[in-house]
């Protein structure tokens, strides 16, 4: 799919990998709509250029999203096209996981998995299905309507300790995505997901240097955290890739995580 005359719409994306993604659309000339809760998103929106925009929107509710995809259309008409490529990032990383109360959900905090859960896992299927909806009313380029990429994470695969709730919500989104893009492939829409393993996002700043350090000596090669420019890389790619379909890539410089 060329990216040039279209909208993107990407969730969390005040900074890390969802600011990355932001920046190289908008650096392809890609409109974009930068959807989040926070405030900060305002001036990571205008910093992007005068054609991208923010809304403030939590990926659960429908009506706020549904507000999301309307300004990605309106940004699309000034631009002769409609919306076709959508990206989703959370902002939950493994590294945020993996510092939190190792006694999570299995010592009864209900809540809290249930919050995770929704987050992450309903949160993306709500932005899925939704933007799948507006997708499918395109007029068809090169045998395409739309794309929609996903984030999941490392964790859905090798869970550590305290990480129930988180791993349980991205791996409902590896699993998701093989059905969504044989349910959506009869509307000419691609679903890929993307699931990365340490990366050097404000997230991972909290964390004391020594304890980045050793992180990153967990990764056989590249011995270094991922960069958020190469986790957008990969999700241009997944864009503009037409025979990328139903498949989840891992990016994680081949770490497997240990339970703890």
């Amino acid at each position: 799919m060329k990216l040039a005359n279209l909208s993107a719409v990407v969730t969390g994306a005040a900074s890390g990998l969802g600011l990355a993604c932001a920046r190289q659309l908008a650096a392809r000339g890609v409109s974009v709509v930068i959807a989040d809760l926070s405030e900060d998103e305002v001036s990571a929106a205008a910093a992007l250029g005068p054609q991208n925009r923010f809304v403030r929107a939590d990926v659960r509710d429908t009506a706020q999203m549904t507000e999301v995809l309307d300004a990605a259309e309106r940004l699309a008409h000034d631009l002769a096209g409609l919306p076709q490529a959508c990206l989703r990032n959370d902002r939950m990383s493994a590294v945020e996981s993996m510092s939190a109360d190792h006694d999570s959900a299995l010592a009864g905090e209900f809540a809290k998995f249930e919050t995770i859960v929704r987050v992450n896992l309903i949160g993306t299927f709500n932005s899925l299905r939704l933007a799948a909806a507006r997708m499918a009313k395109n007029e068809p380029v090169d045998g395409e309507r739309g794309v929609c990429v996903l984030t999941a994470s490392v964790a859905a695969y090798e869970g550590q300790i305290g990480q129930i709730a988180y791993s349980a919500s991205k791996a409902g989104v590896v699993g998701m995505t093989i059905v969504a893009a044989r349910d959506l492939a009869q509307r000419q829409i691609r679903v890929c997901t993307i699931a990365p393993g340490i990366f050097d996002t404000p997230l991972l700043a909290r964390l004391p240097e020594k304890v980045r350090a050793a992180l990153a000596a967990c990764v056989p090669h590249p011995a270094r955290l991922g960069l958020p420019d190469e986790f957008a890389m990969t999700a241009l790619h997944i864009v503009e890739n037409p025979m990328l379909n139903g498949e989840t890539i891992r990016l994680d410089g081949a770490i497997r995580m240990t339970p703890r």
